[in-house]
């Protein structure tokens, strides 16, 4: 003989009367307002390299000192955008006699010695 075990009757699961899903809700409305405040608010800053000969190099390092000794801390993409500037509002022939005057160099990266 052979014992098997007893089932105990199993109730039927009741399962709660089913929700309708609720109506989706619009998302909100994402803020533009503020959005473009910040963009306004933002200047893109482009990031470049170049090359100019050491004298150049060195000329940025008196400038900034002539500017700590007027009390003005200066850091050198502030005085590159400076001398744009200036440039800017010169004629084109003040230009040219300007670049004229400039030592003419290679462009690219120097040589590894």
């Amino acid at each position: 003989m052979t014992k098997t075990a007893l089932r105990k009757p199993v109730a039927a699961k009741i399962s709660p009367a089913r929700k309708p899903a609720p109506a989706k809700v619009a998302a909100k409305p994402v803020k533009k307002q503020k959005k473009e405040k910040k963009a306004e608010g933002k200047v893109k800053v482009v990031r470049d390299s170049f090359t100019m000969p050491q004298a150049d190099y060195d000329l940025i390092a008196e400038l900034k000192l002539k500017a700590q000794t007027a009390d003005l801390h200066v850091k050198k993409s502030e005085l590159l955008r400076a001398g744009l500037r200036l440039l800017s509002k010169l004629s084109a022939a003040q230009l040219k006699r300007a670049v004229a005057g400039l030592e003419k160099i290679k462009t690219g990266r120097p040589r590894k010695v």
